[in-house]
């Protein structure tokens, strides 16, 4: 979060605004599912923000050495969720949370041309992921 934060610092005020509509209900159905299921749609949530965030970033106003050191911690998070997986047979991804960062690259990145302000926006959206995949893994260790 302090990565992003400092992203941030470095960015400029988004001015144009895309619809993004966060995918609330994906974290409500993960919220009662089994905790094998939980940490499955949070690695999955991380390694989609990494694959969007290995977009080509040039416009942003952040450090190379930041967003570079960001992807290495939700990478590291990722592999030590992974870990924690007690079933690791291979089970299919959540398509529609699949589509919900495809459409993120689509309707806001490109249609917005990699902008500096349509990064802006991603970073702001990640900071609420981060946050709601935290929730859903301290919810393991508090049942």
């Amino acid at each position: 979060m302090d990565l992003l934060d400092t992203m941030a610092h470095n960015s400029t005020n988004a001015t144009e605004e895309a619809e993004i509509n966060f995918p609330n209900d994906l974290y409500s159905q993960a919220a009662k599912a089994s905790a094998d299921d939980k940490l499955r749609f949070s690695i999955q949530v991380l390694e989609e923000m990494v694959a969007l965030f290995e977009e080509d970033h040039s416009n942003a106003s952040w450090e190379e050495q930041t967003v570079e050191h960001f992807l290495i911690v939700v990478t590291q998070q990722a592999d030590g969720l992974h870990s924690c997986i007690r079933s690791h047979g291979h089970k299919k991804k959540n398509k529609k949370l699949q589509m919900y960062f495809k459409r993120l690259s689509r309707r806001v990145l490109e249609q917005m041309g990699h902008s500096a302000e349509s990064w802006e926006l991603i970073r702001r959206e990640m900071e609420a992921h981060l946050m709601k995949t935290d929730q859903l893994v301290l919810s393991l260790l508090n049942s």
